[in-house]
């Protein structure tokens, strides 16, 4: 990480975890363990219905809140959809895009999360853009461009002001919920590849300006090592968000 030029984030994506109550006494366990801990913002992604109870549990901490989709339209006949405007007002900071379970399971599309991603930031909300290759893209030896058109047509139509409020998370496909992990190494040339499409894009000085997260189970044991990567700005993490001592351990390693 290089502090002197981006934010380090560590964002915890809950998944469909929690409970409202469940959330509650997570963040009442969790905030005084990571209090005073402001060498890197502190995200809690969760599910809809558990954002006011999130929200009003985090309200004196370190710790904001961020939803885990969007849809692209502010209002209209989308049954089950939630929109920009439903999430801000809510008191929610941040929101994910594009993750690959979305994208594996619901049908999200490159085109779709670049629609997303607009719909998040004009609604004043920090945008966590999720990128990443499958086991076979990898296998093919295709992950950086595979990383690179997902980056450049999601940002379509992105200006570099708005710019600064996306964060990129690196997740490999094939290191989420598997218990693998990309080496230090691998994640950090990729970390790399994508600032320098983000340079070719816009330019170096917003490049270095982004952070980028690797999000492909990073937990514990394995933190400190892929942090102190120099184009690893944080992290987006799926189980150990779950566990308060782990998900703080992450957190400290990130100071």
């Amino acid at each position: 990480m290089d502090k002197s030029k981006r934010a380090a984030v560590i964002a915890g994506n809950w998944k469909m975890n929690m409970t409202p109550s469940q959330t509650t006494a997570f963040i009442n366990e969790l905030a005084p363990k990571v209090a005073g801990l402001d060498g890197c913002k502190v995200v809690l992604c969760v599910p809809f219905v558990d954002i006011a109870p999130a929200v009003e549990a985090a309200k004196g901490t370190n710790i904001e809140i961020g939803a885990e989709n969007i849809h692209w339209e502010a209002k209209g006949a989308y049954t089950g959809e939630i929109s920009g405007a439903m999430l801000s007002e809510c008191g929610v900071k941040y929101v994910i895009v594009g993750h690959s379970e979305r994208r594996q399971y619901f049908g999200e599309t490159d085109v779709t999360v670049n629609a997303r991603v607009k719909a998040g930031l004009a609604n004043g909300l920090k945008v966590i853009l999720c990128v990443g290759e499958t086991l076979t893209e990898r296998e093919q030896g295709v992950t950086y461009e595979t990383v690179a058109r997902q980056t450049k047509i999601a940002l379509l139509g992105v200006s570099a002001e708005e710019l600064k409020n996306v964060i990129i998370a690196y997740e490999p496909v094939w290191a989420i919920g598997t218990g693998k992990t990309a080496t230090a190494e691998q994640a950090e040339e990729v970390c790399a590849a994508i600032r320098g499409v983000l340079a070719d894009i816009y330019c170096e000085k917003c490049a270095e300006a982004t952070t980028i997260q690797y999000g492909g189970s990073m937990n514990a044991k394995n933190a400190e090592e892929l942090l102190s990567m120099k184009n690893i700005d944080g992290g987006l993490i799926g189980g150990a968000s779950l566990k308060s001592d782990d998900f703080t351990v992450i957190v400290k390693a990130a100071q």
